[in-house]
């Protein structure tokens, strides 16, 4: 036994698939670290919770949100950790935007983010070059970035320059992830075919399954059917979905019509011309929904007080339109494969500062249904995404892991207090946690330790892998 504890967690019913512990347990931390577990731990610690009748699992990974000035904002990190969260995957960058809101907005979580291919943005045209692709990820990395988000479904680059940016990555063992559609496809089920395609066998995280299974081409439940058969076809690529209706793109107008794919198609489906009028009317009339920051949180708002903020902001702000159906939603997330493993290796919310950080009351909702049982709920919120990111110390809550530790209300379906490192980060209704740290690769240690932020380093070649 370990004298002088750090933090003593009582009485809680761990749930640890990692670790085959499903009971109640007493858990220890000292130095950010898992010190001790067992069924009774004597002495004392500097802080004691008694967590009877709550579920205490490994910190809750969230493997795709937004926490950038380019969509989320600063509020994502304050509305993470009320949800119970304690690592996530900024999923878009930039990465230097990224970096700055976490030292100045940081609630202890720890982040990583992948830098998105943008034409005129972060590279000069949709259809760039190897050498420019590979100039873009040197960068990203040297800034901190984990890898590169390609942003098909909102800026498509071309299908040979998509291929090459997935090949790129893996070259350099750095991270790949891709919203489906090139300027040959959409982002919907013929995209995401052409994406598993272009991927050619290297490893690529393909962005919130669900998105490309809202009935653009057939019945929604039928391509819902087809994602599953085309991820079950391409045992190397990484895959997520969500259950919240809400989507989330960029309400910018560039030239009176939206910069973003998806924000067109979510107009024209509403019903509205894909301009900067039709956006103005679809906000007014609460098809499009402003992502407006009230009280230290966003919120969904319509009508004439989002379309004051959409106008503020001279549209750079984030929408959300009710674009998800509700089967292939429930069916991807529970989906399995003939030896038990899911289909979809995890459950996450492509929130952050979106407002859909429901990992929780939604993925509780189906434990309660008996839809999940708790191992896979903890599976799919904790060790799966912990395990793709190549972070062995996260998702499970073994003997020398990090001291990430989410504790839920069952009943309530809420979060009631987490750890990360060791630092309280929510307690109650309370966020606590301050700093943080970025998940990065060894190029990009020194730029993050040179924002003041802690720095967790993860190899090249580690990511991507089968989390099952």
């Amino acid at each position: 036994m370990i004298e002088g504890y750090d933090t003593l967690l009582r009485n809680g019913t761990v749930v640890d698939p990692a670790n085959g512990v499903h009971e109640i347990r007493d858990i220890a931390l000292r130095d950010g670290k898992i010190v001790e577990v067992a069924p009774t731990i004597a002495g004392g610690a500097r802080r004691e919770h008694d967590l009877t009748g709550l579920l205490v699992m490994p910190g809750i990974v969230d493997m795709h949100v937004h926490l950038s000035p380019f969509l989320g904002g600063g509020c994502g990190h304050r509305m993470l950790a009320l949800a119970g969260v304690t690592t996530a995957l900024d999923m878009a960058g930039p990465i230097e935007g990224v970096v700055d809101l976490a030292a100045s907005h940081g609630c202890g979580l720890s982040i990583a983010c992948v830098n998105y291919l943008r034409p005129g943005h972060t590279i000069a045209s949709a259809d760039p070059g190897r050498g420019d692709i590979d100039e873009a990820l040197s960068h990203a990395l040297r800034q901190g970035a984990i890898g590169l988000k390609l942003l098909g479904g909102h800026y498509p680059l071309t299908a040979d320059a998509t291929a090459q940016a997935i090949a790129a990555a893996a070259g350099q063992g750095a991270y790949a992830a891709f919203h489906a559609g090139t300027q040959s496809a959409g982002s919907n089920i013929e995209g995401m075919r052409e994406a598993c395609e272009l991927s050619a066998g290297h490893p690529l995280h393909l962005a919130h399954i669900n998105s490309y299974c809202r009935g653009q081409i057939h019945d929604a439940v039928a391509e819902g059917e087809e994602a599953l058969r085309l991820l079950a076809a391409h045992p190397h690529i990484r895959s997520e979905s969500y259950l919240a209706p809400f989507n989330g793109v960029s309400g910018e107008c560039i030239d009176g019509v939206p910069g973003s794919r998806l924000a067109a198609f979510g107009l024209e489906r509403g019903g509205y011309p894909a301009t900067a009028e039709g956006m103005a009317e679809a906000i007014l009339a609460g098809w499009a929904l402003v992502n407006l920051e009230r009280d230290g949180v966003i919120e969904l708002v319509g009508g004439s007080a989002g379309l004051a903020a959409w106008r503020a902001c001279g549209s750079l702000i984030g929408i959300s339109f009710r674009a998800n159906p509700p089967e292939p939603r429930l069916r991807l997330v529970t989906a399995t494969r003939p030896d038990g493993r899911f289909a979809v290796d995890a459950l996450a919310t492509d929130g952050g500062g979106i407002p859909r950080n429901d990992i929780v009351a939604r993925g509780l909702a189906l434990v309660h249904l008996d839809a999940l049982s708790l191992d896979g709920f903890v599976r799919k919120a904790s060790l799966h995404p912990a395990r793709i990111l190549g972070l062995r110390d996260k998702g499970h809550l073994g003997v020398g892991a990090d001291a990430d530790i989410s504790v839920l209300d069952l009943e309530r379906r809420r979060p009631v207090l987490t750890y990360a490192h060791g630092q309280r980060l929510l307690d109650g209704e309370e966020v606590v946690g301050r700093g943080g740290r970025l998940i990065t690769t060894p190029m990009g240690e020194a730029a993050v330790r040179a924002a003041g932020l802690d720095a967790l380093i993860v190899q090249p070649g580690t990511m991507l892998k089968s989390p099952q």
